[in-house]
């Protein structure tokens, strides 16, 4: 890192309010708790200067925290971690939330093909990774949901940039029933130009795609959702 002191009044402030918080802070927030007027470099900083450290600075979900260093877990583990084990139901809903968010309980029920209760979307909400975004503004104004930063912790995303794509998760043996059942619904839309398609006798299959630029993006731990971050 440079060698700009760390007596420095702001870099120190900025420590010190992170050290304090009880929980994550975006820049934003930190800037306007201290009356600057842009905090990121000195993040940047911090971040640099605790890199390979006991503890680390670290920015999930676009808010910033300290963490404890994770080659030192083993030394910090007093008890036996209680392990979170999801539904298939349950890890369907919150990968569909997580893929198309904000989307409703009736179309998570398309993609899935199957009618989701609403105790497996309370057991996402009661584990903090799923909230209700707000409503659909389309007649009988239905509840919609999105994931949460904590969603974004747990499984070690910066962003849901970072989820990995649809031919990752078929591939993992997670999403078979849900692709089956996404196929079937976009066949409805492209049927007839598929039959255009296939004089001659050939038969081709409708490919999956997602409306979310998200959903083509990388990476998650959705195959591991017991583990704790």
């Amino acid at each position: 890192m440079s060698e700009k002191p760390l007596s420095d009044d702001v870099l120190r402030a900025v420590e010190a309010t992170l050290f304090a918080a009880e929980e994550p802070l975006s820049a934003e927030a930190i800037a306007t708790h201290l009356g600057a007027e842009d905090v990121r470099p000195v993040l940047r900083e911090l971040q640099e200067f605790y890199e390979g450290r006991g503890i680390r600075l670290v920015e999930i979900g676009r808010r910033w925290q300290f963490q404890t260093a994770p080659d030192l877990a083993h030394l910090l583990r007093k008890e036996k971690a209680q392990i979170r084990t999801l539904s298939r139901a349950a890890t369907e809903v919150l990968a569909i939330i997580a893929y198309h968010e904000p989307v409703s309980r009736a179309e998570v029920e398309s993609i899935r093909g199957v009618q989701t209760a609403k105790g497996t979307l309370d057991v996402l909400m009661e584990a903090g990774w799923v909230r209700v975004a707000g409503r659909r503004e389309v007649p009988g104004r239905p509840v919609i949901y999105a994931t949460t930063p904590d969603f974004l912790q747990h499984f070690g995303l910066k962003s849901r940039r970072e989820l990995p794509g649809l031919d990752e998760l078929k591939a993992a043996g997670l999403l078979d029933p849900v692709e089956d059942a996404y196929d079937a619904l976009m066949g409805d839309t492209g049927s007839d130009a598929e039959g255009n398609a296939s004089e001659g006798g050939e038969e081709r299959q409708n490919s999956v795609t997602s409306n979310d630029t998200d959903s083509s993006s990388r990476v998650s731990k959705l195959e591991n959702p017991e583990q704790s971050a």
